[in-house]
């Protein structure tokens, strides 16, 4: 193919960086983006020995696209097979080790370096190689494309944004989208641009995350923050990034004039952004408390920065409004909005939500969700939500309504693997 030399240089600079692999990981984990117990496995060094009988190995980016192949490895593991499920952050590893099912297992993803994939492979032995969305690596698709093995695009997607990107190196991209076996697309836009930069068959089969249970929160915890927060009204914006904060703290001064027992409770993306978070609001003349410090809300507390990984679940059973972040960035995409639907939230946005503009458009149309342009449309939508409870609860209702009726996407998945899993059983008994 045309793009063999690009592949080419790409290997041999990947495996140029084989050497150095150690020094980078450490600094990385100096960051907090390694796991120093476990860094070996980005070498392909295994914690873990393979389980005997057919494994599914199933590969996600991070902590969304995990937590979203959560109900397909149930249907696997159901079936009796093993389940290998990767992922290549620390805040992943942490949820998915409380929440992978009996027989399956989690270990991070290796570094894209030849030598390591092949020990990797050699080690684990795949018989089957699912990876979710968008996540392509040129020398895994390879590896796992010249050793024969089935190799599916689960829950695939691809945004506007990505596929105008792409569109720079089309034979780069369709090279990579050529070793899958089959793309299993969330959308028709999705399966639409998939095909148009090459993947040769795509079938859509729906979100899986619209299957996902919703997320878990600790019946106590909940108890215990519900008893602090009383009867004050209370809003959560979530998942927010670097300059929507002080948008949200903005918001919770202009309502504070009608509200004047508000609390607005602020869960960043990044948990180790809480101190910067804090700061902020004590420089506006908030009084603040953060969870990660296990400060309480007292009656005098006007922001919860909510800075702990895996506890969203908690936050969204004290509240059905939530306002969703990276959406009014300019450079957002915006974050899922469905598991706070699922727990019958209603969801405030910005207008910046490429990364889940099918999953907004249906809760927008269906009621449950409002776009917002800027702070101080916030502040109004929240103000009327705030005022209307009887608005809020149907906004709310609506929400969950829309996301119970999307589902189906794993049985539908699980249905165009089985000529895979008939195949296996051929093989292997």
């Amino acid at each position: 193919m045309i793009t063999r030399p690009l592949f080419a240089a790409y290997r041999l600079a990947s495996s140029a960086i084989g050497p150095f692999a150690p020094a980078l990981l450490k600094w990385r984990e100096r960051r907090g983006k390694e796991d120093a117990r476990r860094i070996g496995e980005r070498m392909a060094r295994p914690g873990q020995l393979r389980p005997e009988g057919r494994l599914a190995w199933l590969h996600g980016a991070s902590v969304g696209e995990g937590l979203a192949l959560l109900p397909l490895v149930e249907r696997l593991t159901a079936r009796g097979m093993n389940v290998l499920v990767t992922t290549g952050t620390v805040s992943s590893a942490t949820i998915l080790a409380a929440r992978l099912p009996a027989g399956a297992l989690h270990q991070y993803v290796p570094l894209d370096v030849p030598n390591f994939v092949e020990r990797f492979l050699d080690h684990w032995q795949p018989d089957i190689v699912l990876f979710a969305e968008s996540e392509l690596w040129p020398n895994m698709l390879a590896a796992v494309d010249e050793r024969g093995l089935p190799l599916v695009l689960v829950n695939a997607r691809l945004s506007p944004r990505s596929f105008r990107r792409w569109q720079k190196a089309p034979n780069v991209i369709h090279e990579m989208l050529d070793r899958f076996d089959i793309c299993l697309a969330q959308s028709q836009g999705d399966a639409a641009r998939l095909m148009q930069l090459g993947a040769a068959r795509v079938q859509v089969t729906g979100n899986l995350k619209y299957d996902a249970a919703p997320p878990p929160a600790d019946g106590a915890a909940v108890a215990h923050l519900s008893a602090q927060i009383g009867a004050r009204p209370v809003w959560v914006a979530a998942s927010t990034h670097a300059g929507e904060e002080d948008l949200a703290f903005a918001a919770h001064q202009k309502l504070t004039q009608r509200f004047p027992k508000l609390l607005t409770v602020v869960a960043p993306r990044h948990a180790a952004r809480g101190d910067e978070v804090a700061a902020q609001a004590r420089a506006r003349g908030l009084r603040v408390a953060q969870r990660s410090r296990g400060e309480p809300i007292q009656r005098d507390i006007e922001v919860y920065v909510a800075d702990t990984m895996g506890e969203l679940g908690l936050f969204y059973r004290l509240t059905s409004l939530i306002f969703v972040g990276k959406s009014l960035l300019e450079k957002g995409g915006g974050q899922n909005p469905i598991e706070p639907a699922k727990l019958g939230c209603a969801i405030l946005h910005g207008p910046n939500v490429q990364n889940f503009e099918e999953v907004y458009a249906e809760l927008g149309a269906a009621g449950g969700a409002c776009s917002v342009a800027d702070g101080p449309q916030l502040a109004r939508a929240l103000e009327r939500l705030l005022s209307d409870p009887g608005l809020l609860r149907k906004m709310a209702r609506a929400a969950a309504e829309t996301v119970d009726g999307l589902g189906g996407a794993t049985l539908r998945i699980e249905a165009a693997l089985e000529p895979y899993f008939t195949q296996m059983l051929i093989e292997h008994g």
